[in-house]
């Protein structure tokens, strides 16, 4: 950790990045406000929450806590990118199953999946779930087509057949899709395919969007503002690795600035620092780790499926510095002892909102509190200065592609 100031902390700027995720960014504020106004319940805190400031460019919201006998402002801004999520997600279904071969095609003939399979089973199963669920799908339509063309060519004619056998195979997938909000079966797809079609590159729009958010975080970053702190979840975790990368490399964070935080959670990364071509965020890995102008805290949990649980995303991308890794800290939020029970149950098989835990209240919360780090009165380093690795912390390099853009 990076030696900061011990004062506390009076005012911050709060950026988060969410994941590959198509829905508009005031589903977040809400979060923010539900679980908050939770978390501060069980744990006797005061947190209100306010419109964003007037000179704010991106969505937003004010947070005004008093935690710990100490008052904080904190203006919090959504880095949104749901729009080129959306875009990306625009594809028929005859193009959603090229999209599934090309990706199943890159995971295992790079030799990536099977260096992900020796991390965490959960989130290579999530991966193979969308691989699974699409191929059940068409075996079903076709086995319904199948049977009313053999009936129809029995006792009608085989053209007719064909029409009727063709119309309930495109029927029974149509029905599939519209059902997705349950299934998740093309979301997913489209969301492991949008790194695999570019092998682990950013697409050129992406790169253009990270740009904008280096652009803000800098600005950020020569205001009179205490601490600066960068949230990435899931997917986001990556953006926000290279785009910090970036503000270093480019001498934008003043000596004489706010204090920089990352905090990521739930994080994804091996599933593009895997793949062949993904040079550019391996490089950003390295380079980060050493750096220390930041702080970097890095938080999943086992009970979590769709993350890499406790995986440090340098050391087992193969880019660890043989020396000099500062970063990150890893760390459980060991949900089986910060949820009760009664939460857990409540929870068992919901997934997707195990994998969004991390945003949310905790009743039985201990040194993880999503609400004290984004709204209360320590600095990120500051707080967990005390902590070291989680003990079940994996770090052993099995990362097929080691190659780093330069």
């Amino acid at each position: 950790m990076p030696e900061e100031a011990q004062h506390s902390v009076r005012t911050r700027q709060l950026f988060y990045i969410p994941g590959y995720d198509p829905v508009p960014p005031r589903r977040y504020r809400e979060l923010y406000r539900k679980e908050g106004a939770e978390q501060a319940a069980i744990s006797g805190y005061s947190l209100e929450m306010k419109p964003k400031s007037k000179g704010a460019k991106n969505f937003g919201w004010g947070i005004s806590a008093e935690i710990d006998g100490q008052k904080t402002e904190t203006q919090a801004e959504i880095l949104f990118w749901a729009d080129i999520v959306q875009s990306s997600m625009d594809q028929n279904i005859p193009r959603t199953y090229l999209l599934l071969l090309s990706t199943a095609w890159e995971y295992i003939g790079s030799g990536a999946l099977f260096g992900l399979m020796k991390l965490r089973i959960g989130p290579v199963l999530a991966a193979l779930y969308p691989v699974a669920m699409l191929l059940v799908q068409l075996l079903l339509a076709l086995a319904l087509g199948g049977a009313a063309f053999y009936l129809s060519a029995l006792y009608l004619h085989w053209g007719a057949g064909v029409v009727l056998g063709a119309a309930i195979v495109c029927g029974v997938l149509v029905w599939f899709k519209r059902k997705d909000a349950k299934l998740f079966a093309y979301y997913l797809m489209h969301d492991y395919g949008y790194s695999a079609r570019y092998k682990g590159e950013n697409p050129p729009e992406l790169e253009a969007r990270m740009a904008e958010f280096t652009d803000r975080i800098a600005q950020a970053m020569r205001s009179d503002v205490d601490e600066v702190l960068v949230v990435g979840h899931s997917s986001g975790a990556h953006l926000a690795v290279s785009i910090l990368a970036d503000l270093l490399r480019q001498g934008r964070v003043p000596a004489n600035g706010p204090c920089l935080g990352l905090l990521t959670l739930g994080q994804v990364i091996p599933m593009v620092s895997f793949l062949r071509n993904a040079s550019r965020l391996r490089a950003d890995l390295n380079y980060l780790c050493q750096q220390n102008r930041l702080s970097w805290v890095d938080v999943s949990a086992p009970g979590d499926g769709a993350t890499f649980a406790l995986c440090d995303p340098v050391a087992v991308s193969g880019v660890a510095p043989e020396t000099g890794q500062l970063h990150p800290l890893v760390l459980s939020a060991a949900f089986t002892q910060t949820l009760s029970e009664a939460k857990r149950k409540e929870l068992h098989r919901r997934f997707f909102r195990l994998h969004f835990q991390y945003l949310c209240a905790f009743d039985l919360p201990k040194d993880y509190d999503y609400f004290k780090i984004t709204a209360g009165p320590q600095f990120l380093g500051d707080r967990f200065a005390h902590r070291s690795h989680s003990p079940s912390r994996i770090a052993r390099a099995v990362n097929p592609h080691t190659s780093q853009s330069t």
